[in-house]
């Protein structure tokens, strides 16, 4: 009887020690958001933007990080919603027209990341800018009977047959989280949608099949016909675009938000490369490049797939956990990160912090 009690009371210590371990590597991830949304406000511009004023994407990063962690201060959020709706266009996008700019002004990659950022305020006076950017964004879905069929690329006016996983990711994510918008619109108006099932077919395509080998299979490339990871060639000859870390959670993230089962085989073959190659040393297949980015995508990934494990090849990841303790030990003293590789504009701190806060908020349940 004895040993059965000091068994009970061995289990339920052991039960609250590891709810206290849980609950200090929240309060850590906490704790690293308030420093990296008070470094954010303290480098916000007078205008109310952050960073490079051309591309208000950029602001409205740093807008929903600073309002998903319940920490920001108002007057930082209103100015910064203020200079995110200056550049509403008569479109309904949220841009700024670049002339000579390659993809113009990023138009569909701004608009999607602006909406739900404007979106996180819960402000319902934005409602009406938040259903006309979802129209835009909605009439920017390739309908052209090729490769880049069902996708969204960077500006729909530019007249060519492109799309890509980056921009394909982002708007299906804007249109998921912005659809209850759409009860208010009013009853006038046609309400914003897109065809998801040509959106997940023009995704699949991107996902590696078992013929790429063992190494790819599962994994995402960037685009149809370009090699950003580089390419394989199998047992057959027959080359491959090679899959890597931030396109295959962007790939897991579309699949959810275009309702794919958790169970479909495309889904577990995501999963799957995606736990054979975990590290967070590097964006796996893309060294440096990318790294914060990488970041934020498995956040928002699998907290959107609701999985608190990824198998891996050494055994369950607890990818909340990991995720954050890593992000943490590269922040800066004054509560910023950078990425020491420029590529994708990553040694911006304004940009590198805000996927990391956002990282953070997603993995330790400060925001959904």
């Amino acid at each position: 009887m004895k040993s059965f009690k000091y068994f009970i009371f061995s289990v339920l210590a052991l039960c609250v020690i590891s709810t206290q371990a849980a609950e200090k590597w929240q309060q850590d991830a906490e704790e690293a958001v308030a420093s990296g949304v008070a470094w954010l406000s303290s480098v916000q511009k007078e205008s109310g933007a952050w960073s490079d004023q051309r591309f208000p994407a950029l602001t409205a990063l740093s807008l929903w990080a600073t309002t998903a962690s319940k920490k920001g201060d108002p007057e930082t959020v209103d100015s910064a919603v203020n200079f995110i709706t200056s550049h509403v266009q008569p479109d309904g996008g949220i841009y700024k027209n670049i002339p000579g700019q390659k993809g113009g002004g990023l138009s569909n990659y701004n608009t999607a990341i602006c909406m739900m950022a404007l979106y996180a305020t819960g402000r319902k006076d934005l409602e009406a800018i938040i259903q006309q950017a979802r129209t835009f964004v909605a009439s920017g879905q390739h309908t052209g009977d090729d490769l880049y069929k069902g996708g969204f690329g960077y500006d729909r006016d530019t007249n060519r047959a492109y799309t890509d996983l980056m921009n394909t990711h982002f708007s299906m994510e804007a249109l998921r989280r912005t659809q209850s918008v759409e009860d208010s619109r009013p009853a006038a108006q046609k309400k914003a949608d897109i065809k998801w099932d040509e959106a997940l077919a023009f995704v699949e395509q991107l996902q590696n099949p078992k013929d790429a080998g063992k190494d790819q299979e599962g994994g995402f490339f960037y685009h149809p016909t370009d090699p950003k990871a580089g390419t394989v060639t199998n047992a057959t000859g027959k080359v491959f675009l090679r899959s890597y870390g931030s396109m295959t959670y962007a790939g897991l993230l579309s699949m959810v938000y275009a309702q794919v089962p958790p169970n479909d085989p495309r889904v577990i073959s995501a999963l799957d490369w995606a736990g054979k190659h975990w590290t967070l040393e590097e964006n796996p297949g893309m060294g440096m490049q990318g790294l914060y980015f990488f970041y934020n995508v498995i956040s928002r990934a699998m907290a959107a797939s609701g999985r608190e494990i990824l198998p891996g090849k050494n055994g369950d990841i607890q990818w909340r956990q990991e995720l954050t303790k890593k992000i943490i030990s590269l922040q800066n003293k004054d509560g910023s990160w950078v990425n020491n590789n420029g590529r994708f504009w990553e040694n911006d701190p304004v940009l590198a912090t805000s996927y990391a806060v956002l990282a953070l908020e997603f993995a330790a349940g400060i925001t959904k």
